[in-house]
């Protein structure tokens, strides 16, 4: 879906017409939240957002993927497997499946970590551990109760925030945000902005980490890049945060194309992005995430480049210390029950 722009006015008459619908959902979702969910056995890590759409949780998922692995484990990420038709549980194997049968997101994670995908997030737990996961990373989920979660880290967008703060459909959260706070172990600001600040003051009040990071550019990107005219195009959440990352990098973008969230291009419309492009001579490029989607596709230009970006944290070791002392506690906490 295309984000409405009132989620992100102060005040909308369309909003006020959709809050009771908004608190009917909240109080819907807050209840499920209460609800106890399943152990899995090892340390699981959620890695979520208080609200709908993109926040830059895959890339914090690839970055503590990397921290992981260098704290010894073996970590396999967990996915819904949003826009897949593909129920699984099942392992995704790049050289074998789409973003049409595994989702756009799980699909381009699986190149630099194991992902499971499963509906069913039980099964999928199953399926994890039969890898030899010595713990889960999953991908989105907050608000899910079935499975127990040993720590959860928000991310949320600097320079976005949370929007008007209401519930969907008035707004873009997904649960009142008072239990999704308490719920909260460390939330993950991404960018420079300050929209975020009063939850970020919130999260630090209730003795909670606050962490800052920042979307740096691959540099292989940016070199097939530099100095040509770009035409830029976008199929996730926020494609104006993927358009203004390309001008700060000192990126010449002619030309923007935004679609929805996952939405799956046609053939006309790649044909009429092509042609756009020949026209004025521009280099189109497009999110990683989108690559990724139209993989496999019919009629995808060869010359479309796709701008790869990393997460980096601005205190790394504060980051390793967090993700360690949680991993301490769950494993504690289960070996206390025994």
């Amino acid at each position: 879906m295309r984000e409405p722009a009132f989620w992100y006015r102060p005040r909308s008459p369309t909003s006020l017409l959709l809050s009771p619908l908004g608190a009917l959902y909240g109080a819907i979702t807050a209840r499920r939240m209460a609800r106890k969910g399943f152990d899995a056995g090892i340390p699981v890590l959620c890695v979520g957002n208080y609200h709908v759409g993109g926040a830059g949780k895959t890339p914090t998922v690839l970055a503590l993927t990397k921290l992981l692995r260098e704290l010894g484990e073996t970590p396999v990420v967990l996915s819904r497997g949003y826009g897949g038709r593909l129920h699984g549980p099942v392992m995704v194997d790049r050289e074998r499946h789409t973003a049409s049968d595994v989702g756009d997101e799980p699909l381009m994670m699986a190149r630099d970590a194991p992902v499971a995908v499963a509906r069913d997030r039980l099964d999928g737990v199953a399926l994890a551990k039969s890898q030899g996961a010595t713990l889960i990373l999953m991908d989105d989920g907050f608000q899910n109760p079935l499975l127990l979660k040993d720590a959860s880290l928000i991310v949320i967008d600097s320079e976005r925030g949370l929007g008007n703060g209401k519930l969907f459909p008035a707004g873009p959260l997904r649960a009142p945000l008072k239990p999704q706070l308490a719920r909260t172990d460390a939330l993950v600001l991404i960018g420079d902005g300050h929209a975020a600040d009063q939850v970020a003051a919130e999260i630090s009040a209730r003795g909670k980490p606050v962490l800052r990071a920042r979307l740096k550019p691959d540099a292989a990107s940016l070199a097939q890049l530099f100095g040509k005219r770009v035409l830029a195009f976008a199929g996730i959440g926020d494609p104006e945060r993927f358009f203004r990352t390309l001008r700060a990098c000192g990126l010449e973008v002619i030309s923007t194309r935004s679609f929805a969230d996952h939405h799956v291009f046609s053939s006309a419309e790649l044909a009429a992005l092509a042609a756009d492009a020949q026209r004025e001579q521009l280099t189109m490029v497009t999110t990683e995430k989108d690559l990724a989607r139209l993989s496999g596709s019919d009629g995808v230009p060869d010359a479309i480049v796709p701008f790869a970006v990393q997460l980096e944290f601005d205190d790394p070791a504060r980051l390793k210390q967090l993700i360690s002392e949680q991993l301490y506690k769950a494993r504690e906490r289960r070996f206390s029950t025994r």
